[in-house]
């Protein structure tokens, strides 16, 4: 039977300040009304699914332990605060990288959706309960070539005014903005 609700989020410029390539502690940082969202998605029903794209592994600013070791802290600083998330997937990969075995064109690298349709292949889920919030076009995409059809995009509106018009979606300020919307 399907009827969990499923959030996708991507992670940086929806959850934590986007510095670029953001793989360390000391960089991490939640945006204004982050931790809110998310236990306000979570009190609605949704599971929490963190979808990254992550080129500073493929890029070599970081390491991949790096990044599971960011991942490991963010997860118990939610957890703390009353914020589950039921997984993280992540994209090391990109064409230009510089670390030969993250240096591909691979089907998990928003905007393509494979981080999306891989965990959706074992999960109990309903289509029309599925959003997905990024601060990215390729966010966006990604989602609805999983077709995700409530999408959500973290930005100001000038941003949204140079979008392609076959992609439709709500502007948010914010996660909890994005709750409102719901």
């Amino acid at each position: 039977m399907k009827h969990s609700k499923i959030a996708f989020l991507d992670r940086d410029g929806v959850i934590n300040v986007d510095y670029g390539y953001v793989g360390k502690r000391e960089d991490f940082v939640f945006l204004p009304n982050a931790v809110s969202g998310l236990k306000q998605l979570s009190s609605l029903g949704y599971k929490i699914v963190i979808v990254t794209n992550q080129a500073g592994i493929a890029r070599g600013y970081y390491t991949e332990n790096d990044f599971h070791k960011l991942t490991s802290w963010m997860l118990s600083e939610l957890q703390g605060r009353g914020v589950e998330i039921e997984d993280v997937r992540y994209c090391p990969h990109h064409p230009e990288g510089i670390v030969d075995q993250y240096r591909v064109v691979c089907s998990c690298r928003k905007p393509e959706s494979g981080m999306i349709t891989g965990y959706l292949k074992n999960a109990d889920f309903a289509v029309n309960e599925m959003i997905l919030i990024g601060d990215k076009f390729s966010d966006l995409y990604s989602g609805k070539d999983a077709g995700i059809d409530k999408l959500f995009l973290i930005s100001d509106n000038s941003v949204a005014d140079n979008c392609d018009e076959k992609l439709v979606f709500t502007v948010c300020s914010d996660l909890l903005n994005v709750v409102q919307h719901l």
